[in-house]
């Protein structure tokens, strides 16, 4: 009980606090409906399930302790983040073409590739993921307990971001925000900038 109640406790702590994959969420939940931002919170948790399945594998152990392999996906994914960032920092304002409603701008399976590729690219939720299992996991611990530590890590990360994706893509507050769509593409572009840059000059070793 103590282990579970560990885990729940560390990954509300990490789910909520704000990344990029929150600022994902928000861009595609304000700019492109609800239904978008829907799928980025189930992309966003199925790139959990990445991290847990290596893992569980004990990848995750290699990885970390292998500045070559942390430095590659580190680097991969701040300039996922860098691209992204850029892309909506310079993003014409599209107010006039958009109804409130699901816009067309994002197709569903770019929706969730966004949301997928957000975590899944992401070396903070790798770390979050191996130090939590490096904690409450050990060699007796059944296979079927450890599976459901990930599966839990993957269903807060879907109920906390479609919670998000549900209040940003509400019909008056989408109004509003698109309304200062030009400043909020600015910054939530520079967020989005400023956490892959943060990424790339994250230590190797951890």
């Amino acid at each position: 009980m103590g282990q579970m109640i560990a885990v729940a406790v560390i990954t509300v702590l990490a789910v909520i606090s704000p990344g990029a994959d929150f600022a994902m969420t928000v861009r595609n939940s304000y700019l492109y409906g609800r239904t978008a931002g829907l799928l980025s919170a189930l992309g966003i948790s199925l790139g959990v399930l990445v991290h847990v399945a290596y893992t569980m594998l004990g990848v995750g152990l290699l990885v970390s302790r292998t500045p070559t392999l942390f430095t590659v996906m580190k680097i991969v994914g701040a300039v996922y983040l860098v691209y992204i960032g850029y892309k909506t920092f310079v993003a014409r304002t599209q107010t006039d073409d958009i109804e409130i409603g699901d816009a067309k701008g994002l197709s569903e399976a770019g929706a969730l590739r966004t949301g997928f590729l957000t975590n899944a690219l992401n070396p903070k939720t790798m770390l979050f993921v191996l130090s939590t299992y490096t904690q409450v996991v050990s060699a007796d611990t059944p296979v079927v307990q450890q599976v459901g530590y990930g599966l839990f890590m993957s269903v807060a990360h879907l109920v906390w971001f479609s919670l998000a994706a549900l209040l940003f893509s509400q019909q008056a507050l989408r109004a509003k925000l698109l309304s200062r769509q030009a400043v909020l593409n600015k910054v939530i572009g520079a967020v989005l900038v400023g956490l892959g840059v943060t990424l790339a000059l994250t230590p190797a070793v951890q």
